[in-house]
């Protein structure tokens, strides 16, 4: 930063990006490499017809063109279900979480957390560093980011983090690590890293310069260990997603990009890359390394807008191990640097928020009811007596679910029926039972299914609460669980969106 004039410094990484030339190709799942060109309007090069979504990725990515018209679908909805809003009282891209949606982040950040830490070995670091340290100086201008920079008060200058790379590349520097520990390990959840994306960039939950990401890091021996590693990191970020409720590959694009002598002397593990993903990926090909990695992988998810946003990445670091005097001690006892991997299994939190809310948003283009997953719901079953009178039933019902680790919210105001159903579907529950006299005497309760129903028309099974609890327990079998982030009752639930 230039104190004298308080500019933005920009790293040199986001200079050379600015200039580069890249060729874009298909790989196909025989391997073919197919080059594309897109003359401004249209991509010529390859056969689209059948991945409609890969041909809007390829578009986005050649075109750069970044930045939103009008206000993509899930920013209403973030709002909408008193998950999300932008907060005016701090900068732009740091967002305010009402208990909804700090429930929803929580949940997969727990989800996220708890499979990462089944791979790798967690550890915290600090949120900001010395601007100044040679090393991380030298970093910041590898990495095509824009730091937030802060002084303190004994003058020294700092810049907080856009990453855990930082403080995991300091932590391996003073580990004595031998050839025998590698694989070596590390993770982090990152609550927060910055960037200090541009103002007409930022867009709800899409692109943050607050945000939350799982970052971790793999020291390995050489390319031989590393694509072997890249592999298992692959399969355990479709892991992630699939049980986060994406459906794989059709949810998202592959893209990977490569510095060109990479991609001529490891040709076959890309078409392993792409073998693995199950239909063809986007190609970018450098003549030559700009950056720190030579190649990365990730994955994209095509919003409504037709613009791509990437979750899951991986990338083979040849720069950083040396930078931090990172070593270990090889088998014929030399020091040697390792190469690096940096895995986000996700991509940052608040993406897959995003993209979930999007991918809700086209189901109900479709006619289908949009929600979340039912483990990620805030509330998955709302009752509602129709009566006072019914009201002592009902908590029989909710004292049963609610012993089963199955969240559910009681309708106790003075309310119609229709009413009360109506705002059950705003709020995406994905199970709603209304219950009066003739459910009293019944052993079957109607239960409105979201997930099978349609936007004008409501399936509803007939179930005895043993069923439903079966069901949602096997739903949700595996995932974190956790209470109601609200009060039960929902005459005493706060209202907090309202002002417009």
């Amino acid at each position: 930063m230039d104190k004298k004039n308080n500019k933005q410094e920009v790293s040199e990484a986001l200079k050379a990006e600015e200039k580069i030339k890249s060729k874009w190709y298909v790989l196909d799942l025989d391997g073919q490499l197919h080059e594309i060109k897109f003359d401004g309007k249209k991509i010529d090069g390859f056969d689209f017809s059948k991945y409609p979504n890969l041909l809007k990725f390829a578009t986005y990515e050649i075109a750069k063109r970044r930045v939103y018209d009008k206000e993509p679908p899930h920013v209403e909805l973030m709002k909408k279900l008193e998950m999300v809003d932008y907060e005016k009282g701090s900068d732009l891209g740091n967002l305010k979480y009402y208990p909804r949606g700090r429930f929803v982040k929580r949940m997969l950040e727990t989800f996220v957390s708890k499979k990462l830490s089944e791979y790798a070995m967690e550890v915290e670091t600090p949120i900001m560093y010395d601007y100044n340290h040679p090393a991380l100086k030298k970093y910041l201008n590898r990495f095509p980011a824009r730091q937030y920079v802060v002084e303190s008060s004994g003058k020294r200058t700092f810049f907080l983090r856009f990453a855990a790379c930082f403080g995991q590349f300091l932590m391996a520097r003073d580990m004595n690590i031998s050839y025998k520990h590698l694989p070596l390990r590390l993770y982090e959840m990152t609550r927060y890293s910055f960037r200090l994306e541009q103002s007409g960039e930022l867009v709800g939950l899409k692109r943050l310069r607050a945000f939350t990401m799982p970052d971790c890091h793999a020291f390995v021996k050489d390319y031989i260990q590393g694509k072997e590693e890249m592999l298992k990191r692959f399969e355990l970020s479709k892991k992630i997603m699939s049980g986060i409720g994406f459906n794989l590959p059709n949810d998202f694009e592959l893209g990977i990009r490569f510095v060109r002598d990479f991609y001529e002397e490891h040709k076959d593990f890309a078409k392993e890359l792409v073998n693995r993903w199950g239909k063809p990926a986007l190609i970018e090909m450098w003549d030559k390394r700009f950056f720190y990695f030579s190649m990365k992988y990730e994955w994209n998810y095509i919003d409504s807008m037709d613009k791509a946003t990437a979750l899951v990445t991986d990338q083979f670091d040849v720069e950083n191990a040396e930078r931090y005097e990172i070593t270990y001690i090889d088998s014929d006892n030399k020091k040697k640097h390792p190469l690096i991997l940096h895995l986000s299994p996700s991509g940052a939190i608040e993406r897959v928020m995003y993209s979930l809310l999007e991918k809700a948003w086209l189901d109900e283009q479709q006619g289908k009811a949009g929600m979340l997953p039912v483990w990620l719901s805030p509330e998955q079953v709302r009752l509602l007596p129709i009566a006072d009178r019914h009201l002592e039933f009902v908590e029989k019902i909710a004292k049963q679910l609610e012993d089963k680790g199955i969240r559910v919210s009681v309708d106790d105001r003075s309310l119609s029926v229709s009413k009360k159903v109506f705002q059950a579907k705003q709020a995406w529950t994905p199970y709603i039972i209304v219950i009066g006299d003739k459910e009293m005497e019944s052993n079957k309760l109607p239960v409105v299914v979201r997930e099978k129903s349609e936007v004008k028309k409501d399936t509803i099974d007939n179930l005895t609460i043993d069923e439903l609890i079966e069901i949602i327990l096997e739903d949700i079998k595996g995932m974190p669980i956790w209470p109601l982030p609200v009060p039960k009752y929902i005459s005493k639930q706060p209202i907090f969106y309202a002002r417009k």
